[in-house]
């Protein structure tokens, strides 16, 4: 993981960003979206349109229906270089759990019931979420993609309490409870994260959160950038239940 990823000109490139909140595993409702958005399937895989490209703000595994196709899916895009994707807490907690770290918490146990059935995709998976970025600065830095959140100070800073921030949405001494950080955010940046599902994407101060909880059944939504239209599609069910 590093916080030196390049950052993306939009601008220059004349290319939109299609920013995807958090999937969990629900992936009919991703492809579902993806051809909302003008993505198309051939033969050979996924097809983007040539201005195009996906970002996804992490939590692609855990308590959803299909978790290997997802990852899978989210994967063959990146090396394609057609989507790219930031650090979720639960991409973090599943390397953790890889190393013998922790327990398989919070849906993990989903997940790894997958991957016992094909450990290829476990060491493809590991390396991947070993090598996501926790944020991305795209258009010139004037967007910030994270999963949880983040503050201007912070992402100067860089440093473990800026990874931590990004992930939880709080300092390392708060542990893992959420704050309310939009609302004290006044920087120039927007700023598009997930991480706390909200029942409609909600715009505070410059920043929107995008995970409307598909896996509890709401709907997995999209924030075409720079449009800022919103494109969503409703969860075909409740998946998960649990915290």
């Amino acid at each position: 993981m590093s916080t030196d990823a390049p950052a993306l000109d939009a601008a220059a490139a004349g290319v939109g960003f299609d920013i995807i909140g958090d999937v969990h595993g629900c992936f009919d409702e991703l492809v579902e979206l993806l051809a909302r958005l003008g993505y198309g399937t051939t033969p050979g895989g996924l097809t983007a349109p040539p201005e195009r490209r996906v970002v996804f703000v992490g939590d692609l595994v855990d308590r959803g229906p299909r978790i290997a196709d997802t990852v899978r899916l989210a994967m063959d895009m990146v090396d394609a270089g057609t989507a790219h994707c930031v650090l979720g807490n639960h991409e973090l907690q599943l390397l953790r759990h890889l190393r013998g770290e922790m327990p398989p918490l919070w849906g993990l146990a989903e997940t790894m019931a997958e991957l016992r059935r094909d450990p290829q995709l476990t060491e493809r998976l590991r390396a991947f979420a070993a090598d996501l970025p926790p944020w991305l600065r795209l258009d010139e830095d004037r967007l910030l993609v994270v999963h949880a959140g983040m503050t201007d100070a912070l992402l100067e800073r860089a440093d473990s309490a800026a990874v931590w921030f990004a992930l939880y949405a709080c300092l390392p001494v708060q542990g893992t409870a959420r704050t309310d950080w939009a609302a004290d955010y006044r920087g120039a940046r927007t700023v598009v994260y997930g991480h706390t599902p909200t029942k409609q994407p909600r715009w505070v101060n410059g920043a929107i959160c995008i995970d409307t909880g598909c896996v509890y059944g709401g709907a997995l939504t999209a924030l075409r950038y720079p449009e800022r239209e919103l494109v969503a599609v409703p969860a075909r069910r409740a998946y998960y239940k649990g915290g």
